[in-house]
């Protein structure tokens, strides 16, 4: 994308009157338009640009464009397949056709390039990471900020002692890499279907235990809630060969059920209530968004990535509605073509000409920041002005 020019900053003497189509402060909720007054570099007043110009007549007037806003976040990404070329495909040929062919492009010099991007734009990150080679190479790494989730797959259930114990020591020494204000150690279970019953428990109580960050995939494509009510479909059917037990039943530690759905099988076995931020949840109906909702857990959109794989549009109207915290992320390059969350935040507003712009402007910036623990830098009076809260966005 093109960004606009940047504003110029405020000289020493003369106030700048900064006006944009949206202002978000971080506080509350945004307003368009919006304007910021900026005197000897610091915020003087913000509000609607009409009654700053009658409170500061003699304000220079700057149009900055479209937004005034702190920087969103990337809440959701897979660094290291940065190198992937990108194509836009059915989610059962994408896996064989780009995930699998390109396998070679995948690992730690991906996400050291993705990791430049991200920095280079000032953004915080969740990244899933498999690689521990990556955990190393990006803790200790300046000017990031946000969270590492490390993965772990493992659906036997007979493995699950085996896997939390050879995962729980990798994590406790990915924590000792941690450096105040960076980067900080999270856990991801991959999916609903690719970890068994007895290890998700056992990764989510260590790390609701530690304070650790979860992150999840939960409802990505139809498939996923066909393989939870009838224990077949075509996402058992493309499995990795050798790696589950003969039944899908078996990794669940139940029998399949009408009406099971991957957010009510993860309810049941207590694991929302270590309140994961469970990722895409495209496919899912209201009994699943009450359940996030009562556990108060976050979810996280990556609207180009469903979209682009055919898995279906977000319900983020439904979410909001019912109180849940929601952010953007941009899944990976592979799937989402671009690292930048204002990309997605763009597609977003096409996505969803009915939803007002500003809930979408929101849930990059502080739903985003929210899901990585984050504090939102407010815009209000008495801050220093920074040139980075002037960019492009939805329209």
């Amino acid at each position: 994308m093109t960004d606009p020019q940047p504003a110029p900053l405020a000289d020493d003497f003369s106030p700048v009157l900064y006006t944009a189509q949206t202002l978000f402060t971080g506080l509350g909720g945004a307003q368009s338009p919006g304007a910021v007054v900026v005197s000897r570099g610091t915020v003087a007043a913000t509000g609607h640009p009409d009654l700053l110009r009658r409170n500061f007549p003699h304000a220079r007037e700057v149009d900055a464009g479209a937004v005034i806003s702190p920087l969103p976040a990337n809440a959701h990404t897979h660094l290291d397949m940065s190198a992937y070329r990108f194509q836009a495909l059915p989610y059962f040929r994408w896996i064989p056709e780009v995930v699998v062919a390109q396998q070679s492009q995948r690992g730690l010099a991906g996400a050291l390039t993705g990791a430049g991007v991200l920095s280079g734009l000032g953004q915080p990150l969740g990244d899933i990471v498999w690689d521990p080679a990556v955990m190393e190479a990006l803790l200790p790494r300046e000017h990031l900020r946000g969270v590492l989730y490390f993965e772990v797959l493992g659906p036997r259930p007979e493995q699950a002692q085996e896997r939390f114990a050879r995962f729980r020591e990798q994590v406790e020494g990915f924590r000792r890499l941690e450096r105040p204000g960076g980067l900080r150690v999270g856990v991801s279970p991959h999916a609903s279907y690719t970890v068994s019953a007895p290890l998700l428990r056992l990764v989510t109580e260590y790390a609701a235990g530690e304070g650790l960050p979860i992150q999840i995939h939960v409802g990505e494509h139809p498939s996923e809630t066909e393989l939870f009510a009838t224990g077949a479909g075509p996402l058992w059917e493309h499995r990795i060969p050798g790696l589950y037990p003969d039944t899908f039943a078996e990794v669940m530690g139940r029998a399949p059920q009408a009406g099971l759905t991957p957010v009510r099988y993860l309810d049941e076995l207590g694991v929302l209530r270590h309140q994961p931020t469970l990722v895409h949840m495209v496919n899912v109906n209201a009994d699943d968004i009450r359940r996030v909702a009562e556990a108060g857990c976050a979810v996280v959109s990556c609207p180009r990535s469903n979209t682009n794989l055919e898995c279906g549009r977000f319900p983020l109207a439904e979410y909001l509605a019912a109180g849940v915290e929601a952010a953007l992320g941009t899944d990976s390059v592979a799937s989402g073509e671009t690292l930048d969350i204002r990309d997605e935040l763009n597609f977003a507003r096409q996505l969803y000409p009915e939803m007002d712009p500003r809930l979408l402007l929101r849930a990059a910036v502080k739903g985003g920041a929210r899901v990585l623990g984050l504090k939102v830098p407010p815009i209000r009076r008495g801050e220093r002005w920074q040139a980075e809260w002037v960019w492009d966005g939805p329209r």
